[in-house]
């Protein structure tokens, strides 16, 4: 069992739609162009996501440099449309019970959307070069492929 007393939370204010963050997570083709940190890309066929409770999602992110490839999915746990996605993440095919549990929030503020990340089940602080820092470099991608610049929480 994964210990949920480690982890971090990670937070973006985004001049964007939940819908538009909502579709980012749970559309194969927008995931694609921003679910992995920098140096990495994440290749569109290599991208699956049956976001529903028990649904699993799958892509690949691959070094641009290196060429090395680093499969990622999980399962999906609880899924509340545009507001709230609760997945497991690691190994495509590892037991979803000993893998690290993420929960995404999005809040309408009326203007501006919070985006909240929240890793359970692994240690992460800024400057870690793993969890955390890949983590925060995603959102900041995410954050570019809604068109601008994040706001960090």
């Amino acid at each position: 069992m994964v210990d949920t007393s480690r982890g971090f939370t990670l937070e973006r204010m985004l001049d964007a739609t939940p819908q538009s963050i909502w579709d980012a997570w749970t559309d194969p083709d927008r995931a694609a162009q921003w679910w992995h940190p920098q140096g990495l890309t994440t290749p569109r066929d290599s991208v699956h996501i049956d976001a529903k409770v028990g649904g699993r999602y799958r892509y690949t992110m691959v070094d641009e440099t290196s060429g090395d490839e680093f499969p990622t999915g999980g399962v999906y746990r609880e899924v509340r449309p545009v507001e709230k996605l609760v997945f497991t993440w690691g190994e495509p095919d590892a037991d979803p019970d000993d893998t690290p549990l993420v929960t995404v929030t999005i809040a309408d503020l009326g203007g501006l959307t919070r985006l909240q990340f929240d890793l359970r089940g692994e240690d992460g602080m800024s400057g870690d070069e793993s969890f955390y820092d890949g983590w925060d470099q995603a959102l900041d991608a995410l954050a570019e492929h809604l068109g601008q610049t994040a706001v960090h929480g």
